[in-house]
């Protein structure tokens, strides 16, 4: 395993895609391996439509800071920004330069960044398209923005009450509770929400702001592009959705005081 997490893994192949499920076994025994390995592989994707030396990357969400590392140790400045301190500092001292910040309301000026990345975040807020609307506002026209989220009827939807959150989520943490003793971490309509393909597949061919590089299964070994176009199937067999955009359009018009205001507003 340690030459997997090592070497570039062929995307899409059913090696890879082992190899990735095989860490998120071990994610609470052993998250170090599991994140550092799909950073890894996350970043390969980025760099498959960018170069990657010197450019700004925005890790939106990032947690502890696997993703922007990665993307430092390929040449990039990567800035994490992350709302939830416990996450932050889960491994010791969090990321040099990492910023408490909200998705919602980024402390950086319009079209800052060459990549806006977010890893398996969108589920995760309650207002999903006003969390893309600003990744597209800090990205510079041309700069890709990388969303990837775990849809709600994947069979990881429910997260750690998965695969009983399709019986509904509150029987579902209700069973967790009596398997474990303990509360789950995700309570849905508190900090998980379900999220679908199709809605958010039209929302984003709507957007005139953006357009779609790839729209695909994240994992998926076999044609991970055919699944997402089969609407239903692709609910339950995308597991996990990837897009990467492209900002289009012309840079905003300048604002002196708007990034200003916005870091005054994160740091208060």
């Amino acid at each position: 395993m340690a030459e997997l997490v090592e070497r570039p893994l062929k995307d899409p192949s059913l090696s890879r895609s082992l190899a990735l499920f095989r860490a998120f076994l071990r994610e609470q025994t052993d998250p170090d391996h599991c994140y550092t390995l799909l950073a890894r592989d996350a970043v390969d994707q980025v760099a498959r439509h960018t170069d990657l030396e010197a450019r700004i990357v925005l890790d939106v969400g990032g947690g502890c800071g696997h993703f922007t590392e990665e993307f430092r140790r390929r040449g990039a400045h990567g800035y994490l920004f992350e709302p939830d301190l416990g996450e932050l500092g889960s491994r010791g001292r969090p990321p040099e330069g990492a910023v408490v910040a909200d998705g919602y309301l980024l402390p950086v000026p319009d079209g800052v960044a060459d990549v806006c990345f977010s890893s398996n975040v969108l589920e995760h807020v309650a207002d999903p398209e006003t969390f893309l609307s600003e990744m597209v506002r800090v990205t510079r026209p041309g700069g890709l923005i990388y969303l990837s989220f775990t849809n709600w009827f994947s069979p990881w939807g429910g997260h750690e009450t998965a695969p009983w959150h399709y019986l509904g989520a509150r029987r579902a943490r209700e069973r967790y509770r009596r398997r474990t003793g303990r509360e789950a971490k995700h309570t849905v309509g508190e900090n998980l929400f379900p999220v679908h393909i199709g809605p958010t597949l039209k929302h984003v061919r709507g957007r005139e702001d953006v357009d779609i590089v790839s729209a695909r299964s994240r994992y998926w070994p076999f044609l991970p592009g055919a699944i997402t176009r089969i609407p239903g199937l692709r609910e339950l067999a995308t597991w996990n959705l990837l897009l990467i955009l492209r900002r289009t359009g012309s840079p905003p018009a300048p604002d002196g005081n708007r990034g200003e205001t916005r870091s005054s507003e994160a740091h208060s």
